[in-house]
């Protein structure tokens, strides 16, 4: 065995957020709490954070957005503490990110890239995979000026149809284009193949129970909880990034489909929320969604905001319908941070829980239980005495409340939910539901 350490030297990063006040005593809370957000990102990426610090914004410079003497006071802390890569807590110009990786010494990240290479990190299946290139791609076709230096060369042309040649910018971003154009396309049967599966989950007579929330909210340990799955679960953000799903049995007997999503996040760049739109649709298909909150962060208001945002603005896409409200459950996670269960004020349509401690988890498949025994429609079944298959599927899929045999045949009130409706008229036409 050598004597030589071979482990590659960890990363030194300074994370550095510029910050626009406004006046607000609530700013100095808002800013403390965004820059421990961009903190987490970097260090969940392995980068070990050397200097972190919010820079107060005069005015936004088109060359660099920060000011020249702020420039020179962070190139001297880069040399200092020797970082490799310094994190701009903001969304960078090409040219400001070149500028500034010039006069710093060092490379140079905004929140997009951070992201990005986060998501890199996480993916797992080949669905998340290819959103991931497909982010990759796109956020470097806007910044091809800052990956080459050489746009001046040109291509020769071909005799006298020569003229001038394809510059080398232009050829990269054709190349890029096609490659964008050809995930997109496996990306599309990626979906369809989904797609499927959750056709072929309709036919299981089990509602979807979809858990969203801000990353980092605890929305994995809580699926691990309820489910007894081994779902990765890490106290840093974005631990979870591809959905995962799980059949959940209620204490009432009453099965499930449990879903979890990943995390949402303030300021998501726009190609992120393009690229892993796929990884909401469950949301989309959800019979019941648990929106996590993490109950003891300071920022939680913030957090509950942003995630309603992005959920609304999957509403103005036609990606959910508008009554999404009407079937979200909160599920204020992390009590036991705060003093316990009891510490948390009750509020109306929200579950206190602790995801570790287990307490709260019996009120909420309480309150799990009663969504889904509201959204449940009373029907009545007309069956003949030979209809046995057709009568063991009412009792297995749904609640039979009365049933009435008679000479021609036989009457049963059943509690369906709507899906069940529809799948029951399928398996068994002629003998249709009626409310």
């Amino acid at each position: 065995m050598s004597g030589f350490d071979t482990k590659k030297p960890a990363t030194r990063a300074a994370v550095i957020l510029p910050w626009e006040k406004s006046g607000q005593q609530e700013d100095i809370r808002a800013a403390d709490a965004r820059l421990e957000e961009a903190v987490g990102l970097a260090a969940s990426i392995g980068l070990v954070i050397v200097r972190q610090a919010a820079i107060l914004l005069r005015a936004r410079r088109p060359a660099t957005l920060l000011g020249s003497g702020q420039v020179e006071q962070l190139a001297e802390a880069v040399k200092l503490d020797q970082v490799d890569v310094v994190i701009i807590d903001a969304r960078l110009s090409p040219g400001q990110q070149r500028n500034l990786e010039k006069a710093l010494g060092c490379k140079v990240m905004d929140r997009t890239g951070l992201i990005l290479d986060i998501f890199g990190a996480r993916a797992a299946t080949r669905e998340g995979v290819l959103q991931v290139e497909l982010a990759h791609l796109e956020y470097q076709r806007s910044r091809l000026v800052r990956l080459w230096t050489h746009l001046e060369r040109q291509r020769g042309g071909f005799g006298f149809l020569g003229g001038p040649g394809e510059t080398q910018i232009e050829a990269d971003k054709r190349m890029l284009a096609d490659r964008i154009g050809r995930i997109k396309k496996e990306l599309e049967q990626v979906r369809r193949t989904r797609g499927l599966h959750r056709d072929a989950r309709k036919r299981v007579p089990f509602p979807i129970v979809a858990l969203v929330g801000y990353t980092n909210a605890g929305k994995s340990t809580l699926f691990n909880a309820l489910t007894g799955a081994a779902v990765h679960a890490e106290n840093q953000l974005f631990a979870t990034l591809d959905p995962t799903m799980r059949a959940l049995r209620l204490p009432s007997g009453r099965n499930v489909i449990l879903s979890d999503t990943v995390g949402f996040i303030s300021d998501l760049p726009t190609e992120l929320i393009a690229a892993f739109r796929a990884t909401l649709e469950e949301v989309s298909q959800a019979d019941v969604i648990l929106h996590v909150r993490d109950v003891a962060h300071p920022d939680s208001a913030a957090q509950r905001a942003d995630v309603l945002n992005v959920l609304d603005g999957m509403v103005r896409d036609g990606m959910l319908d508008a009554q999404w409200p009407d079937r979200t459950i909160e599920v204020l996670n992390k009590a036991d941070l705060i003093g316990g269960v009891e510490a948390v004020p009750k509020r109306d349509n929200a579950v206190v829980i602790s995801a570790i401690t287990g307490d709260g988890i019996p009120d909420l498949f309480e309150t799990l239980d009663q969504y889904l025994t509201q959204s449940m429609q009373d029907v009545k079944v007309s069956l003949s005495l030979q209809d046995g298959a057709a009568l063991a599927w009412l009792y297995q899929h749904g609640e039979v409340v009365e049933r009435f045999d008679h000479e021609g045949g036989m009457d049963v009130q059943v509690r369906l939910f709507p899906m069940d409706c529809e799948r029951f008229e399928i398996s068994y036409p002629g003998r249709a539901a009626t409310a």
